[in-house]
């Protein structure tokens, strides 16, 4: 196959290694092309992602091993990182072993959030830039295609990628078990963090029809809500929005509760008793825990949630079992689909040797059918030379094979030959 895969990733290297080995998508084509060109890599593909920054690779044939080293010392010159720290932190892998990477990849089995999404389009965008700027060929493409469909049959025929495995994605999940249509409710987010921006994210995935974000400071709530097409708001009026708000999901650094039993009745009057989701993903909590024996308000603290993804890991985990097999497969039958291939050009020289000697054979009997020769001598003549050279050569490394003990060969022979058939057969 000649295929090989040189990469790190967050089980392998640490993070301030990852970011410096990151390309950046404006350098991406430059790259493809430096690689190609410096290191010999026939076909190449650039994986980079915040986890991962990996190298799929054609080499010429049989020259995997040269291939990864210059692939390793090009990449170490091109990001003007030691060559050593880079091979201390790597994986490289050649083949069958390279494919099976690239598809539990492309699944998420390989993924710091097991089952995770995102990796698949990432690598088919990966893939695109690598066709666009022409360091793609018909082997490498064949390889992404058979490993996009082995991790779509991962994906439609496991659980692995269903339930949410991250506390931002959960609270969102619940969201979407409350309400039915997500589209016509509105989102009150308390705080600008890590955790509210992937909040904000999924929901707007989603397409809630609207989102407010409320923070201490107006420019940090601001940022975040532009990039999503959100609302803005301090936290004095929260009061006021929450009012409006279907959904609410806090998570600040607040030493004390942001929202207290009070300041939610008043809002429930206002919804004339319409009910709230409220989420509370701080330590110390947003919400006094008093608020969730308010009737229409379903309160959900982190320890909710954490039981909720604890949950789906376990699930997502004994489906890797299932999710492996269908990896194996995928590999095998791609291997067993590529030897085929191989033996095709094989095929297509013992086809062209027959029908030479054929031609030549058949031209010697019309010659002797012009001369006024029996057709039956001529017919029978034609048989016994067209036989007696199509069997020659095989004859002849048969009886060496023989001679010299090489009783595997000899085996194999008469299977491609079909000596071990009956002769009716």
């Amino acid at each position: 196959m000649d295929l090989a895969v040189l990469g790190i990733n967050h089980t392998t290297a640490v993070l301030e290694l990852r970011e410096r080995l990151a390309i950046a998508p404006e350098k991406m084509a430059d790259a493809l092309q430096a690689a190609c060109r410096q290191a010999g890599l026939e076909e190449l593909v650039i994986l980079s992602t915040c986890n991962r920054t990996e190298l799929f690779f054609i080499c010429a044939q049989g020259q995997s091993d040269a291939g990864q080293r210059s692939a390793l010392q090009w990449l170490a010159q091109f990001q003007d990182v030691a060559a050593p720290e880079i091979e201390s932190s790597c994986y490289l892998h050649n083949d069958e072993a390279a494919m099976r990477h690239m598809i539990e990849v492309a699944s998420g089995l390989d993924s710091m959030v097991l089952g995770e999404p995102q990796i698949l389009g990432q690598m088919k965008s990966a893939l695109a830039v690598a066709e666009a700027t022409g360091t793609v060929g018909p082997r490498l493409k064949r390889i992404f295609q058979s490993v996009f469909s082995t991790a779509k049959k991962v994906r439609t025929d496991t659980t692995i990628g269903e339930n949410p495995v991250s506390v931002a994605y959960a609270a969102v999940v619940l969201a979407g078990r409350i309400f039915t249509d997500l589209a016509n409710t509105s989102a009150l987010l308390v705080g600008a963090g890590e955790t509210i921006e992937l909040v904000t994210r999924h929901l707007a995935e989603q397409r809630v029809s609207r989102i407010v974000v409320a923070n201490r400071t107006l420019e940090r709530a601001r940022e975040l809500a532009g990039r999503f097409g959100a609302e803005a708001v301090l936290f004095a009026d929260i009061p006021v929005r929450l009012a409006e708000a279907d959904i609410v999901i806090t998570s600040t650094a607040s030493q004390l509760p942001i929202l207290g039993k009070g300041t939610v009745e008043r809002a429930l009057k206002l919804r004339k008793h319409r009910p709230i989701l409220m989420v509370d993903i701080a330590v110390p909590r947003d919400i006094e825990p008093e608020v969730g024996g308010l009737n229409d308000v379903y309160l959900y603290s982190i320890d909710d949630l954490h039981r909720m993804v604890d949950d789906n890991l376990r699930n997502r985990q004994h489906e890797t079992r299932h999710a492996s097999r269908i990896v194996q497969e995928g590999v095998a039958a791609y291997t067993h689909k590529m030897r085929s291939l191989q033996a095709l050009d094989s095929v297509k020289e013992l086809r062209t040797r027959a029908e030479a000697l054929r031609d030549a054979e058949t031209a010697r009997a019309l010659r002797a059918l012009a001369r006024g020769e029996k057709p039956e001598q001529v017919v029978s003549t034609l048989a016994r030379k067209l036989t007696n050279k199509l069997i020659h050569s095989p004859s002849i490394e048969m009886k060496r094979a023989s001679a010299e003990g090489r009783d595997e060969a000899l085996k194999v022979a008469r299977e491609l030959l079909g000596l071990n058939d009956s002769p009716d057969e």
